[in-house]
């Protein structure tokens, strides 16, 4: 019986570990941190041995294959010690993929992702396909393929989740956009990232396919140093001339697959601002390149409702507007949310800092934004890049005081905006929790 050590004891790894012991592995769960009573019941439940608090060093290398969760970094010493004795380590993703046929929809990006992973999901259950979503979204892949298994998995994908795989090949792949983000984990070196990104496509095959933003340089540079056998179909806010292409065309999101075209108003989407239309058109591209028909596609794109967490409107009080964005954890996302706001702004910023160059949002700042809140443990960055540009700036340490001083700064036909451009682990558990607290703090006004 091949042993499996699975290291963290969160999402990921419980299911990692479910479906090992399924799969008849000898598996053992190790977590350096406390384990949520939650993923406790679920290893007693399925009789999986397990540890918290520590790592068992000598048992976990004798493993003959490791799921290391995507938050464990390689440079641990553990993860050396695995890798000096030649064992095997892969995320979860890739462990998932060995034990199904299903088709794999994968979706990763700097910003995005979650969006269009959404989007997808809500397009095939609307044509009727068998399909659920897992990867950074709820239940995890390796889970729902022990469990549940279904016939289209719609994957979103973070850059930690790609670093792990060998094999893993998504019959289409999406890259919504690379920017700097997580430069904390990739040496502080913006091509380490993209590489990682662009790991989502290395097992495509002529067969597969590609969409991915033709309008990021650092996404073109990259096809050309990492070449994919995949069917490329760029999208663009400019028209393209090319066989499969998705493009903007004045108010009309052109797809155009095979020079098969579905065309759709941008005014008919429900959720707005020019990232939603490459959004679209992405999601619109996946469930044609499914066979999903134009219809079902126009109906499906009206009715979204756009993801919990990014720029969800809260609530209107005392004319002063209150909008979530909790799910704005890196710079290039706030750009879009700042760049999106039509009214006198009071932006509740911060958290940690992922090596973040506040100054490329310094026009949105100059041209909208009356105050800034900080709401982190270490908002120096933040302060040094605004303070000679805006007069209003305040340091909190909770949600409730940061809420209860936007209020009182904020005038009729003004807007509250969370947009923290910052991981939230300082003060919050995770940007859910962040975003949850927000909502919170505004009942209590």
């Amino acid at each position: 019986m091949k042993k499996l050590v699975v290291l963290g004891g969160g999402e990921s790894g419980v299911g990692a570990a479910v479906l090992g012991n399924k799969k008849k592995y000898d598996v053992f769960l190790s977590d350096q941190g406390k384990i949520k009573q939650k993923y406790k019941d679920v290893l007693l439940n399925y009789g999986i041995d397990w540890e918290e608090e520590k790592h068992s060093v000598n048992r976990i290398l004798q493993a003959d294959l490791i799921v290391k969760s995507p938050g464990i970094p390689d440079e641990v010493t553990l993860i050396k010690q695995a890798k000096t004795k030649g064992i095997q380590i892969v995320s979860e993703i890739e462990f998932a993929s060995w034990f199904t046929d299903s088709n794999l929809i994968g979706i990763t990006g700097s910003n995005g992702k979650t969006t269009v992973t959404n989007m997808v999901f809500h397009l095939l259950k609307n044509a009727g396909l068998n399909a659920t979503m897992a990867g950074n979204i709820g239940e995890s892949f390796a889970f729902q393929v022990a469990e549940k298994p279904c016939e289209n998995y719609v994957l979103e994908l973070s850059s930690f989740q790609l670093d792990g795989i060998e094999k893993f090949r998504p019959h289409i792949a999406v890259i919504t956009s690379i920017t700097p983000d997580h430069l904390d984990r990739y040496e502080m070196d913006f091509n380490k990232y993209v590489a990682s990104k662009m790991r989502i496509a290395m097992n495509q095959t002529e067969e597969d396919y590609l969409i991915y933003n033709a309008d990021e340089d650092s996404i073109v540079e990259a096809l050309k140093k990492h070449p994919v056998k995949s069917q490329l179909i760029p999208m663009s806010i400019h028209q393209l001339e090319c066989e499969n292409a998705l493009y903007l065309k004045g108010e009309q999101l052109i797809i155009k697959i095979k020079n098969n075209i579905l065309d759709m108003n941008v005014s008919d989407l429900h959720v707005k601002g020019e990232h939603n239309a490459k959004n679209a058109m992405a999601s619109s591209a996946v469930a044609r390149l499914l066979q999903i028909r134009k219809e079902t596609i126009r109906e499906s794109m009206e009715t979204f409702q756009g993801v919990e967490h990014r720029l969800e409107k809260v609530v209107k009080l005392n004319k002063v507007s209150y909008i979530n964005d909790s799910k704005a954890t890196n710079i290039n996302a706030t750009y879009y949310a700042l760049g999106s706001m039509k009214q006198s702004t009071i932006w509740i910023v911060g958290g940690v800092d992922k090596g973040n160059d506040y100054s490329e949002l310094m026009e949105f700042v100059n041209e909208k934004v009356k105050a800034i809140i900080c709401l982190g443990v270490d908002n120096k960055k933040i302060i040094e890049t605004f303070n000679n540009v805006i007069d209003d700036l305040y340091e909190t340490t909770s949600m409730d005081e940061a809420v209860l001083m936007a209020s009182k700064l904020a005038e009729p036909n003004e807007t509250v905006l969370l947009s923290p451009a910052c991981a939230s682990f300082d003060l919050f558990e995770n940007y859910e929790d962040r975003g949850r607290k927000f909502k919170e703090a505004i009942l209590k006004l």
